[in-house]
């Protein structure tokens, strides 16, 4: 081996080295962030209502970013004819994940609240690896304080459930707790379809806390185009993604799959006319339980739906003059 192989620079091919949120640089002092977009696991599950195992999911996609993490200098796509995520303009840290404490509920909701507070505070965009769809409560709790957004929920399910035996912090009562802060203006629901664990009477309370809720066949007649007309236009985006929301065939490794869901292009055009007409403030992605999916192709739709979505954030961002 020669003396001065590294002259010439690393390859540095997806399996080498440090694992990494696309390989970005770790950053886990939460008091000196220097970046436009940081990566925060949550690794908590403990709101699943059946088939556990999303804890492992913020590993499973951070090992599953790395696939496109290497070569020049950002991510190059020939139909738009743009380079996304040029690394001379998008800076991207790690910060790790949130401390779990197990079967707390409460203090490891805290602390995933915590970094995203932190991630705020530094003006960088917070991305959540989930996690199951729970960790999406102390996200928006983070926001608190903040200007007004509308939310964008992608999910086969609703998770509008209020309380149930007690639990209202779980996995089903995400977007009902969402509905109820100051900060959210409105939301809209894509991908809800079939057998639904809300009852006929959720579907109603959330239409009058100011939801609008598109099924996965409405998304096809309305066309994507259709659906983003339905979506306030020129306002800022929280946008939560529960991979249930993406068919069965191409996202099994989830704790509650659900068959006829969107495609890979459906949602990353969705995301990227998203990105278009508004500020995308945040987005947090869940339910990614590697272990029901031994291929890896729910990790890998997973991270390639946040890089592409991210990319195109940061570009429109930078069209808009933003930072």
């Amino acid at each position: 081996m020669s003396t001065n192989q590294y002259d010439k620079g690393r390859l540095d091919l997806p399996f080498v080295g440090i694992c990494t949120f696309g390989k970005s640089p770790v950053a886990l002092d939460w008091d000196a962030i220097d970046a436009d977009v940081a990566i925060l696991g949550a690794p908590f599950d403990c709101g699943t209502q059946w088939r556990p195992g999303a804890r492992f999911g913020p590993r499973s996609i951070r090992e599953a970013s790395t696939l496109f993490s290497f070569g020049h200098g950002g991510a190059y796509d020939f139909e738009d004819d743009v380079v996304y995520l040029p690394a001379d303009e998008v800076r991207m840290v790690d910060i790790g994940d949130a401390d779990m404490v197990h079967t707390n509920t409460e203090k490891s909701h805290a602390n995933i609240e915590f970094g995203v507070r932190k991630i705020l505070a530094a003006s960088a965009l917070p991305v959540v690896l989930g996690g199951d769809h729970s960790i999406n409560i102390p996200c928006i709790a983070a926001f608190e304080g903040q200007e007004p957004f509308h939310i964008v929920h992608i999910d086969a399910h609703l998770d509008f459930v209020d309380e149930r035996h007690g639990v209202r912090h779980g996995h089903g009562n995400p977007l009902r707790r969402a509905a109820e802060k100051s900060v959210v203006t409105g939301m809209t629901q894509i991908g809800i379809r079939n057998v639904s664990s809300t009852a006929r009477e959720g579907y109603a309370q959330a239409r009058e806390m100011g939801s609008d809720i598109i099924s996965v066949r409405q998304l096809r007649k309305l066309g994507i185009q259709g659906v983003l007309d339905r979506i306030p236009k020129g306002v800022r985006y929280y946008l939560t993604i529960d991979i249930d929301g993406f068919d069965v065939s191409i996202a099994p490794g989830t704790g509650t799959p659900s068959h006829g869901g969107l495609t890979y292009y459906e949602g990353l055009e969705l995301f990227a006319g998203l990105a278009a007409q508004g500020d995308v403030i945040g987005i947090d992605l869940v339910e990614v339980a590697p272990d029901y999916d031994h291929t890896g192709s729910t990790s890998i739709l997973a991270a390639q739906l946040l890089l592409n979505t991210i990319g195109r954030v940061m570009h429109h961002r930078k069209l808009r003059g933003q930072r």
